[in-house]
């Protein structure tokens, strides 16, 4: 296992591919390939709060981890016994960020494809084809597979969103440790009940995205 960590910190229809204009049926398999492909998935698009954080992940072909599937249809203790496989068996894996002043500066789309990159360019082995879960390309220097609903049927953006999102789901602990009024520990910053009334009660902190319509309202009152 190789890790590497980028210094911020980092179309077509479901289930198909689109690379150079081509859709092909896509399955949740390791099929023998001479290319270097990475996964790449992020999490936190939507939250009201923290960054939003991508990872990319070149699995080993000759090492498969069972029980990849899309993050958020696996429990949080199944996430994390997976991280662990997937750091541990993968050729290379790396996390990439994009902090909640550039959520705020470029947009959460531009923020996430900025954390993709960040991601994909700090891999420790350099990947000819990244397989990006969505219909958004980040610009790379190698080639770009997009794949709707790719986190759940492509095994290496699988293991890409079970990284993001457990790393992402660590910094919302450490940052409830800073900010323990807005129970960051359970939403992880997701707009709920509780996160709403929280941020009506206190206001905003520096965490918050301020692009984002509730935080805005809470600040224009």
């Amino acid at each position: 296992m190789t890790r590497a960590s980028d210094s911020a910190r980092a179309t077509g229809r479901r289930g198909d591919r689109r690379q150079d204009g081509d859709v092909a049926q896509s399955g949740l398999s390791l099929a023998f390939d001479t290319r270097v492909v990475c996964g790449v998935d992020e999490a936190g698009r939507g939250p009201l709060a923290g960054p939003v954080v991508a990872a990319a992940v070149i699995l080993d072909p000759a090492r498969a981890i069972d029980g990849l599937r899309d993050s958020k249809k696996l429990s949080q203790a199944r996430r994390e016994a997976l991280a662990v496989a997937i750091r541990d068996g993968s050729l290379g894996w790396a996390i990439g960020q994009a902090s909640v002043d550039e959520i705020d500066q470029l947009n959460i789309l531009q923020a996430s494809l900025l954390a993709m990159r960040r991601a994909v360019e700090a891999l420790p082995v350099v990947p000819t084809l990244a397989r990006v879960d969505g219909n958004q390309a980040p610009r790379l220097a190698c080639g770009v597979e997009l794949i709707v609903g790719g986190d759940a049927t492509e095994a290496c953006i699988s293991a890409a969103s079970i990284l993001a999102k457990v790393e992402r789901d660590r910094l919302m602990r450490a940052l409830h440790s800073l900010h323990p009024e807005y129970g960051f520990d359970r939403h992880k910053g997701y707009g709920t009940a509780l996160h709403l009334e929280s941020l009506k009660r206190h206001g905003p902190c520096s965490e918050h995205r301020r692009s984002f319509a509730p935080v805005r309202e809470v600040l224009s009152t």
